[in-house]
């Protein structure tokens, strides 16, 4: 689908659908981890040397074409409260400090690094938390992933099939046949779950085959094996119910442009690991959200994709982790799109009497 946008729109919608764009940003926002442990379930790990990705930062180009666009995109980022920083220092009531680290749910070797502070406070923290503590134990978390068939497939007869019309549908089929899968072998599979195999660059996908942990989940493993405690904010289920309680005609739409977007998809990816990697992510949202074509149909899908993938996981985190926090000597890590903003993470926990301040 070709995005016709205003010259003060984001050029790169030229090359990322809006809804494809909305979809990749679930991966990171939402879990990756549930796609990657699915993928752990059914593929064994080898090992081999993890490839590296490729890929450019669309921002770049966006900013030499259309700067005074981008200037409009950078001061809507630079006005989002705690959009700068993956790194956060939590005290309360004379505790020992606790810490903060916004993390992307990849495997990127950038990411995994960490800031060097963060490492040495995940190092002297006594308490782990993490969005889900059931990352820990991929095939058991594959098992119960896959013991919830009412999510991860269409139960009632119904297919992908049957949102899709003839020009998609040739999307659909080319775009799993170029990843060596058939719509046949697929069609009863939710959206999100198709998502499992198409929606990661391939590069990551082998990186994770081949047995490599993304930055939640090293946490989480290490934790374990360190002595620590470990906690999670949600269940898995629970963040698979939140991406599939989104309508599913959005979640098709964003699947079918997500798969044609082909090698543009490492661009995409790209893009969001350097923004992430300068603490920038207060840009990411923004970005989405000027690649959307003003229609009132995708503004009311971006607010309900924001609203409930976001900021209201965001209270649920915000709640469940205040009592851990108070406590003191805890390391908690969390996708960092849950920071920022006035009703992200940082705000919430402010809000119930914590002090947190950029550690970076």
């Amino acid at each position: 689908m070709t995005v016709l946008l205003h010259k003060s729109r984001l050029a790169l919608a030229d090359r990322v659908a809006d809804a494809g764009l909305r979809f990749l940003a679930a991966i990171n926002v939402l879990i990756a981890f549930s796609f990657l442990l699915v993928l752990a379930a059914l593929s064994p790990a080898h090992a081999q040397e993890p490839p590296a990705c490729g890929g450019e930062n669309l921002l770049v180009q966006y900013e030499k074409e259309d700067p005074a666009g981008y200037a409009k995109l950078r001061a809507e980022a630079d006005a989002l409260p705690n959009g700068k920083g993956i790194f956060w220092k939590i005290e309360k009531d004379g505790k020992p400090p606790s810490w903060l680290l916004g993390t992307m749910h990849v495997t990127d070797p950038r990411v995994l690094a960490m800031p060097e502070a963060a490492r040495a406070a995940y190092a002297a923290a006594a308490t782990v938390v993490v969005e889900s503590d059931e990352i820990a134990d991929e095939k058991k978390a594959g098992a119960t992933i896959m013991a919830r068939p009412d999510l991860t497939m269409f139960t009632d007869g119904r297919s992908i099939t049957d949102f899709l019309d003839k020009e998609d549908t040739a999307k659909l089929t080319e775009g799993l046949k170029s990843r060596g899968l058939s719509l046949a072998a697929v069609s009863r599979m939710k959206p999100w779950m198709i998502a499992s195999f198409v929606a990661l660059p391939a590069c990551e996908i082998a990186r994770k085959t081949a047995g490599a942990a993304f930055l939640d989940q090293r946490l989480a493993k290490d934790a374990i094996a360190g002595g620590k405690t470990l906690k999670g904010l949600e269940t898995l289920i629970e963040q698979i119910s939140a991406l599939d309680s989104l309508p599913v005609e959005p979640q098709v739409q964003g699947l079918v442009q997500t798969v044609a977007l082909g090698d543009r998809l490492e661009d995409v990816i790209e893009t969001m690991s350097q923004l992430y990697l300068a603490g920038d992510t207060g840009m990411i949202m923004p970005m989405m959200r000027a690649a959307a074509p003003e229609t009132t149909e995708d503004a009311k899908a971006n607010a309900d994709f924001e609203q409930r993938i976001i900021v209201d996981r965001n209270h649920v985190m915000a709640t469940h982790a205040a009592p851990i926090l108070a406590q003191g000597n805890v390391f908690m890590a969390v996708g960092a799109l849950h920071l920022a903003g006035p009703e992200g993470v940082i705000e919430l926990l402010r809000k119930q009497g914590f002090t947190v301040t950029a550690a970076n």
